[in-house]
């Protein structure tokens, strides 16, 4: 069973999400040829505070 974890910033719409997982579904059955029941996607979002780059809090760009 193919799992997707797609991690991003919180203030994903919910029709941006269900783009995303109609797309992501679409692409693994298609690349992997697996039935669609099977393919599982995660969205977690965060907050700009509980994300660090280049060590810096993104929140303090």
């Amino acid at each position: 069973m193919p799992v997707i974890i797609m991690k991003s910033r919180k203030g994903i719409s919910i029709e941006q999400k269900r783009r995303l997982v109609k797309e992501f579904t679409d692409t693994v059955v298609s690349t992997l040829g697996v039935k669609k029941e099977l393919v599982t996607i995660f969205i977690e979002e965060k907050e700009l505070e509980d994300i660090g780059k280049a060590g810096k809090l993104r929140c303090d760009e």
